[in-house]
């Protein structure tokens, strides 16, 4: 697990279980080897303008919408580029980015798709753990988090 998301979960005070699985490379991955739904996987996509970063969060199994993202936050976002996610991310493997934002000073919109579950689990920051905080607590890690629907499905 990366360290600065191990910190800010005992800083927040958030329980949470630690799901070994076989080494992947993509959250729906991820997912499928931690025998986990995929729609109970909150994936982050890093996106960027002239205003700074902003963090997508989403279930694993489906895509942002970028025309609708940026509709809904008037910003014309686009996707950042693997150099940026590792200057921001550097205690986590490159495409095993956790969805906390707030932990690595990045702002957050959350699409609605993930509150309609009841457990939520996320990248550890590495490819071969996910992390398991009920829905409740996932909120609470994302309290100053942007809300929206912006995703659509991905198969």
């Amino acid at each position: 697990m990366a360290p600065t998301v191990e910190k800010y979960l005992k800083e927040q005070h958030i329980p949470y279980d630690v799901l070994p699985h076989a080494r992947t490379f993509s959250s729906i991955r991820s997912a499928t080897a931690a025998h986990v739904s995929p729609h109970r996987v909150a994936k982050a996509v890093l996106l960027e303008d002239e205003e700074g970063y902003m963090m997508a969060v989403l279930p694993a199994d489906r895509h942002v919408h970028l025309g609708t993202l940026r509709r809904e936050l008037g910003r014309r976002l686009g996707l950042a580029t693997e150099q940026e996610i590792a200057s921001l991310f550097r205690d986590c493997d490159l495409g095993a980015i956790p969805p906390l934002g707030e932990a690595y000073g990045v702002d957050v919109v959350v699409d609605d798709e993930l509150g309609n579950e009841s457990d939520i689990y996320f990248e550890a920051g590495d490819h071969e753990e996910l992390i398991h905080v009920r829905r409740e607590d996932f909120l609470r890690l994302l309290s100053h988090a942007r809300y929206a629907h912006f995703s659509t499905t991905a198969f």
